[in-house]
This record gives C-alpha cells, sequence and structure tokens, in this order.
C-alpha cells in the first residue's frame, strides 16, 4: 500500500520561494486586534519586497501560523516552521509567547526576528540567534515612570493579573519610582472584581490606576467600573501595554476609553518611508495602523535585507545581526548587544507615552517622549 506524502513533506518539495514563518496571534485569547495589524504590515513588506523582484529573483512567501497567545502552541509552530525550511521566523505579539517561541528558535539553530515582544529576558542565555526591534521592556516602562511622575502621580496603584510579563512591568515600574518618592501598590485580578477594584483604590488613596490585564477582559470591564464610581472621579488610569491603541477599544469603551495613557512605539512624525507605509496600511486596515503594523513591516524589510546580502543559510542570517542597516519606517534599524538584554537588541525605536484624546476618542495625544 502507497502512504500519502504528510503534508509537511508536501509542502517541502522543491519549490523556487524563500519562506520565513510567522507567528501571529489571530485567535482568542490572543489580542487578536495586535495581530490582525502585525500581519497586515508583515504581508504589505512581503508584497512590495516581490514587487522589488524577490530575493535573488526568488519570490518572498510568508508561512503564518496563529499562536492564539499559547506559549506552547508557539513552540510547536517553531518546529513545524523549521521542518517546512523556512529561512527565517518573523513576528510575535505577546512577550511570554515569543519568549517560549525564542528558547525554541535557539535550540533549532533558526534566526527568529521578534516584531514586538519587550520581555527583557526574551532568552535565559544570550543568543546569536534572535533579534528584536520592539525596545526592552525596561526602557519603554521607565519612560512611562518618569511620565508618571511628571504628572505629578506618586501613589500607584497596578491592577495585575498573574503573568511573568506583567510581573516584570510592575517591578520596573517599582524601582523607577521608589527612590524618587513613588509607591507601588498591586491589586490582585485573581481575587477582586471589578468593583472591589474602586473600593481598594479608595483605601490605598491612589491617583492613577495601571491596568496590567488582558484586553478586552477584565481591562474593559474595570475601565466601566471605575468610570461609574464618583468617588474616583479624579483618578488616572493607564495602560502602559497598549490596550487602548486599537480600534477595538474605542468601539467597546467610547469616550470611556479616552484619556487612559499608553505606550506607543512611533516619532512624532514619520519619514518619507513611513507616511508612504502609513498611507498603504491605512488602506489595507480601512482603519489607521498602529505601531504594531510598521514592526510587522520592519521585520520583513529587514529579514528581506538579510537574505539579499548574506543568502538563505540559517548561520549566516544569524551571523548578520551586528551588522544591519536597513532604513525602517520609523528610523534606521540597527542591532547591538544592550546591557541586560540576551538578544540582538535595536536600541532604540522611538517611544511615545500617548492618550485617545477625551473630546475625540479617535484622535491620539502625543503626552510625553523618551
Amino acid at each position: 500500500m502507497n502512504t500519502p506524502p504528510s503534508p509537511s513533506a508536501a509542502e517541502r518539495t522543491a519549490e523556487p520561494t524563500v519562506r520565513i514563518g510567522a507567528l501571529v496571534p489571530l485567535t482568542r485569547p490572543g489580542w487578536v486586534g495586535a495581530g490582525r495589524h502585525l500581519l497586515a504590515g508583515l504581508e504589505l513588506a512581503v508584497r512590495e519586497v516581490n514587487d522589488a523582484g524577490g530575493i535573488a529573483g526568488r519570490p518572498l512567501e510568508l508561512v503564518v501560523r496563529d499562536t492564539a497567545a499559547d506559549p506552547q502552541k508557539a513552540a510547536a509552530a517553531v518546529d513545524e516552521l523549521a521542518r517546512l525550511g523556512v529561512a527565517a521566523l518573523a513576528g510575535e505579539y505577546h512577550s511570554v509567547v515569543a519568549r517560549a517561541a525564542a528558547a525554541r528558535a535557539d535550540a533549532l539553530g533558526l534566526p527568529f526576528l521578534c516584531s514586538s515582544a519587550v520581555l527583557d529576558a526574551l532568552t535565559e542565555q544570550p543568543t546569536q540567534w534572535v533579534a528584536r526591534l520592539a525596545p526592552a521592556q525596561s526602557h519603554g516602562w521607565q519612560i512611562y515612570a518618569d511620565f508618571l511622575l511628571g504628572a505629578g502621580h506618586r501613589r500607584i496603584a497596578v491592577a495585575a493579573e498573574p503573568s511573568v510579563y506583567w510581573a516584570s512591568g510592575a517591578r520596573i515600574l517599582r524601582d523607577r519610582l521608589a527612590p524618587r518618592g513613588g509607591t507601588v501598590v498591586e491589586l490582585d485580578m485573581r481575587a477582586l472584581t471589578p468593583a472591589s477594584v474602586c473600593d481598594a483604590l479608595v483605601d490605598h488613596r491612589a491617583t492613577a490606576l495601571l491596568l496590567l490585564v488582558g484586553h478586552p477582559e477584565p481591562a474593559v470591564p474595570i475601565v466601566r467600573s471605575v468610570r461609574d464610581d464618583r468617588r474616583l472621579a479624579d483618578i488616572m488610569m493607564g495602560a502602559p501595554a497598549g490596550q487602548p491603541e486599537f480600534a477595538e477599544w474605542a468601539s467597546l469603551l467610547g469616550g470611556d476609553g479616552a484619556g487612559i495613557p499608553f505606550l506607543r512605539y512611533l516619532p512624532e512624525r514619520l519619514g518619507p518611508l513611513g507616511a508612504r507605509i502609513e498611507k498603504a496600511l491605512r488602506e489595507r486596515l480601512a482603519e489607521a495602523p498602529s505601531f504594531v503594523a510598521f514592526e510587522g513591516y520592519d521585520t520583513v524589510a529587514v529579514l528581506a535585507e538579510v537574505l539579499r546580502s548574506h543568502g538563505t543559510d540559517r548561520a549566516r542570517t544569524a551571523e548578520s545581526w551586528p551588522h544591519v542597516a536597513v532604513e525602517g519606517t520609523r528610523g534606521k534599524i540597527r542591532f547591538s548587544r544592550t546591557p541586560g538584554i540576551s538578544v540582538w537588541q535595536w536600541a532604540w525605536t522611538p517611544v511615545q507615552v500617548v492618550d485617545r484624546d477625551p473630546t475625540d476618542p479617535h484622535r491620539f495625544r502625543i503626552l510625553h517622549t523618551g
């Protein structure tokens, strides 16, 4: 009896394409809006690379796998993509998921350019195989802490879920604020309801509440509860991880979702390339592109340049990280070894603290830059 080839074997038949594996959260409990924007940027860049002749005349192909914010699913996807013969990996938004993917890529000797995840310890040990575009969490969240201090906030509460990412963020904030007279109290969302969060904020006399929780649950119910509590009329809510960046936030919360500062990785003004890509992404998404869409585009732009210059051998790609000099949508991209960071790091993309304008929740206001 003839055994039909497995899908993996069939997909590995000789093809003229150069493949990049893309890890993207496209289903719940992943942040689907972020995944959609990340994929839009990746796909737009692939199309432009192919319109310009591909990689040494070979088309560039994106092989997409949905991680659904699941580290185990992401690790399995890395194994599959490695068997399919991809030249490199790209993408991922969730830090904990990217960490699992990076560990697997490091073990397999598969180059991984991480687009969006910010967790400092993306790998346990320094690795030559992984590089990252997004700024490390310690860099961006320290800028956010400086914004809080500048706005006069010293008594900070964080509504937090159990996660390495959220715990790391709370620690960065505490370490930055404490020497300057600030305090951070953690509210464990495993034990509290949105209503009891309001009581805790009153008890602690907090002037700011930071949402270190998932979107839309429980972030949206917490925002609604705080907005409805007259005792908390003067409290500032913030979301350093960027939940208010995406259109779903505005559609679910309307005006209640405005005035909640978050981190965004864009310059104050886009250059010619960034402006052109912003227009193309807006057409593709039928809405304003988030910074995550730009991260997706820049990821493929870097990998395409590396593959053109050094070929598709995985080891040569990994060796090329320190030699990258690519004009991205948000500035010149170069990678270096940064103290405390285990991967090759772009240090740094521009960082802003932004909110949605209370007079027009579809418009963003830049409050602070770093």
